[in-house]
């Protein structure tokens, strides 16, 4: 079976949220439709991975759900998913702690973890409106590993 891996990164706060969200879903439902297997890699920590997980789980519903995997890639293990694993089980599809980043520092962990998922990515989708803070650096790094990419932000502004 054929996988194809999509990753999601970008800023903490997001303007136009409605035309992200909307960019989102067309971009997911041509992603399940053109692949036979598709793995959602997200993260947790801002506006823009809340936008995704609910694009992702809102396309699953209501286009197809019978070919993908929600998968919630934690740098570490936090006191808020121990406290709330039931739950987090519940919303995700999977979740798994990246190996990679669990003997880093935590102030390391995060890139080191977005690094993970942009070397097993075959898109990295990005939300980037400033250059600067971690998911900019993490745009660098998927430009510098020649991974496809996409930036919502500069696509929604060429289309205004």
């Amino acid at each position: 079976m054929e996988v194809f891996t999509v990753s999601f990164f970008g800023h903490r706060m997001v303007d136009n949220a409605l035309g992200i969200e909307n960019r989102l879903e067309q971009l997911i439902r041509t992603l399940l439709r053109e692949h036979e297997y598709v793995e959602f890699l997200v993260g947790w920590d801002g506006d823009f991975d809340q936008l995704v997980s609910s694009a992702i789980r809102r396309c699953k519903r209501e286009y197809r759900s019978d070919n993908s995997s929600h998968i919630w890639v934690l740098p570490y293990v936090t006191a808020e998913f121990r406290d709330n694993e039931e739950s987090f089980r519940d919303y995700y599809d999977e979740i798994e702690v990246c190996e990679a980043a669990t003997g880093c520092h935590y102030k390391n962990a995060h890139q080191t973890r977005n690094r993970a998922m942009v070397d097993r990515s075959d898109l990295v989708v990005f939300c980037i409106q400033y250059a600067s803070g971690g998911a900019w650096q993490t745009m660098k790094y998927a430009k510098k590993q020649r991974k496809p990419y996409i930036n919502l932000k500069e696509q929604l502004e060429e289309a205004e």
